[in-house]
């Protein structure tokens, strides 16, 4: 999953990365509105987590530029503001959840996947299609019923495909998705077809078809038409 933290307490902001990170998450920092709005423009995300009070702006605001510009990303509030009026406004302009300050790392992670659940995989942690399946809770992968070892970019690779089912991913989408903003600059990015032939020759060897069809020009698609 990928985040975008927008918290102007750097320290709070700093280990709310660390914890995410270190749970196999991309996550990009935003302390002020205007950053935000830009990393917004420029960038998609799974899940936003705002806080409501910026220096230069009222996250409330923020939340209703996101909603206005169509941005589909999933937001989770996270304030020390705990008045009632606030969460009804939150939640009613189009956040998914809201968390009030001190919280543990713990509870907010548990409160993202939730999200991520109910918003990507129809409330549940399975991910199927034909003799394909993921387990989002385990992070475990599996090829007509026997498991399949795959790494963390490979497993998050293919339940972007899986959740993206025969839409065309950019090797830049799907590069950003999996390592961050900061690919944007890169010249090229022939890491992504190396994850890719890794990914397709271990679903072959398990006896899988190989459903990620090379779209030329444009990037990758998760093919659900193959047989």
């Amino acid at each position: 999953m990928k985040v975008l933290i927008i918290e102007d307490n750097e320290e709070l902001a700093n280990s709310i990365q660390r914890f995410l990170t270190h749970e196999g998450y991309i996550c990009e920092l935003s302390y002020t509105c205007e950053e935000a709005r830009e990393k917004l423009t420029l960038y998609s995300y799974d899940c936003i987590i705002l806080d409501i009070m910026l220096p230069d702006g009222n996250g409330l605001q923020l939340l209703k530029f996101i909603r206005e510009a169509k941005i589909q990303s999933s937001i989770l509030i996270a304030s020390a503001k705990n008045a009632l009026d606030d969460k009804i406004e939150g939640l009613e302009g189009g956040a998914d959840d809201y968390i009030t300050k001190p919280f543990h790392l713990a509870e907010l992670h548990a409160r993202l996947r939730a999200i991520y659940r109910r918003k990507k995989l129809n409330g549940g942690h399975l991910v199927e299609f034909n003799e394909i399946s993921l387990d989002t809770d385990k992070m475990e992968t599996a090829v007509n019923g026997s498991a399949l070892e795959l790494t963390r970019k490979e497993f998050d690779l293919l339940l972007y495909f899986m959740v993206n089912k025969n839409r065309v991913l950019s090797r830049q989408s799907i590069a950003t998705h999996l390592w961050g903003d900061y690919t944007d600059s890169l010249d090229n990015f022939d890491f992504v077809y190396q994850h890719l032939k890794n990914l397709r020759k271990k679903i072959a060897a398990a006896g899988g078809t190989d459903y990620i069809d090379t779209v030329y020009g444009l990037g990758y698609k998760f093919n659900t038409a193959k047989k």
